[in-house]
């Protein structure tokens, strides 16, 4: 088996080591997988040696960095998995305004870097979150309105390709993959192992917004659906916004505003005024360092959870049917679960002024994207859950235009429809070009699944794998806890 692994170099996981716990690392811990080795690159030769490897030896690649795919389309079964979260360097150039980062850096590493020295950044919510991946797939975030999508800040990328070559990317050379990659890159065409990234101007400090109303009813929540639709038409482009309506074993039915504006607490209160008139509304605006703020968004997050979920892009109101339908949609939790919400992320600003044939982001003119979850904690309730999205997804998908390639839904018709709208046929061109002999895919992948089988050498090891697949089981997790206004000032 050892001489098999000849050429790989980097740090090498097998089934005879700890491979079963590094699998089932990850935010969704409902997916479990099992690789037949993980190579943790710490160079990008590395990458490159893994590359060549696995198509030496016919095995699928997949590619990992923060491990946060929501259907685990980072990691598979019999799969090489080229885990670059070793790749984690960064350097700044303040004369320039560029930021150079591996692609194995996360949102906290790179907040951490350059909120520090002043800067803010087009990145995530969620502090694991590989940016690489965040960024490859659009980028949404709390600075987006203000800022752009995190691709929108992109100058140029490094990325191996089928031949094991490392090559470039940017608006002059290798343009057409630089386009296919701010939006549709996301395992597609290689492996990216560095971006560049243009700086935002620096910033002393922003305001972050955190409005709760606990235990309230469905005509709040249809008139709080109402007043965010009305609200993100005309709202300044400073602020971005995620809001919720959700029910929970705790809460019951309740809802929430988190966001982050560019400006003062005084100037912010006017700004969302119209969610301050709830009767049950708590609130909190702080003045804080834009690293400050987004470490305590972050803090909300749980290192995994098991859930199952679906996004879809909002492009028109909806009227008052269809919001009691929306409404609807999360008043019965599934068997098991503890928490089911309908989360609405603000687009607009200056995602909206990129054209949508800029870059391969195709829904610039959504006015948001919506995201119907649930949480459980015990394993048994998986199937349960999973029915309870499936269920509800039509209704959702007639009211709704596409799906947000970051927040994958496995049993979409016409996914690559649903992902990347008008830009399929191009993205299929560019994929050809690129990977012409499909290296690079996953089962949601630009040209579908790899056509490599199990390697002859492999073949010996795939019972004992598959009997170790019942052997491990995940064990159960608690689901989010949310930080409330109310916690926060006692």
């Amino acid at each position: 088996m050892y001489n098999f692994l000849q050429g790989l170099t980097g740090h090498i996981v097998t089934p005879f080591g700890p491979i079963y716990n590094e699998a089932r690392q990850g935010y969704n811990r409902a997916v479990q997988q099992y690789p037949l080795i993980i190579v943790y690159c710490e160079t990008k030769h590395d990458v490159v040696n893994a590359v060549v490897w696995s198509r030496k030896h016919g095995v699928p690649i997949r590619i990992r960095s923060g491990g946060h795919n929501y259907e685990g389309y980072s990691n598979g079964d019999c799969t090489l998995v080229i885990d670059i979260s070793r790749l984690n360097r960064l350097k700044i150039n303040e004369c320039k305004n560029r930021l150079y980062a591996e692609s194995g850096v996360t949102n906290r590493q790179v907040y951490r870097f350059v909120g520090s020295r002043g800067y803010p950044f087009p990145g995530g919510t969620c502090p694991t979150v590989g940016v690489s991946g965040y960024v490859l797939g659009g980028g949404w975030g709390l600075s987006c309105r203000i800022l752009g999508l995190g691709c929108d800040s992109l100058e140029e990328i490094e990325m191996v390709n089928y031949k094991g070559e490392i090559i470039k990317a940017n608006r002059i050379v290798n343009s057409d993959l630089f386009w296919a990659c701010r939006g549709a890159g996301g395992g597609n065409f290689g492996v990216i192992v560095s971006m560049l990234f243009k700086l935002p101007p620096k910033i002393s400090k922003v305001t972050l917004i955190e409005i709760d109303y606990l235990h309230v009813n469905s005509q709040e929540q249809k008139r709080f659906l109402y007043v965010w639709q009305k609200w993100l038409k005309t709202a300044d482009s400073r602020v971005t916004l995620i809001s919720r309506i959700y029910n929970s074993v705790n809460d019951g039915l309740s809802m929430l505003v988190r966001g982050i504006f560019y400006g003062e607490p005084k100037e912010a209160k006017k700004i969302v005024a119209d969610f301050l008139r709830f009767q049950k509304a708590r609130y909190n605006f702080e003045y804080l360092t834009f690293l400050e703020a987004v470490t305590i968004i972050g803090s909300v997050y749980p290192s995994s959870e098991k859930f199952q979920s679906v996004s879809r892009f909002v492009l028109k109101d909806f009227n008052s049917d269809e919001i009691s339908e929306l409404v609807e949609l999360i008043k019965n939790r599934a068997k098991g679960s503890g928490f089911a919400g309908l989360s609405m992320y603000a687009l607009g600003g200056k995602v909206s002024k990129v054209k949508t044939n800029d870059t391969a982001f195709f829904y610039r003119k959504a006015s948001y994207i919506i995201w119907l979850e649930t949480v459980w904690e015990e394993s048994r309730y998986a199937e349960d859950n999973r029915k309870w999205i499936s269920c509800r997804t039509p209704y959702l998908e007639s009211v709704t235009t596409g799906s947000y390639v970051n927040f994958p839904y496995k049993k979409l018709q016409d996914y690559l429809k649903e992902y990347y709208g008008g830009h399929v046929k191009l993205l299929k061109k560019i994929k050809k070009q690129y990977d012409p002999f499909n290296v690079f895919t996953f089962p949601q992948g630009i040209k579908g699944k790899c056509s490599y089988g199990y390697p002859i050498a492999v073949a010996p090891y795939l019972p004992e794998l598959c009997k170790e697949k019942i052997m491990h089981q995940t064990s159960d997790v608690r689901c989010r806890g949310f930080r409330y206004v109310s916690k926060r000032n006692k």
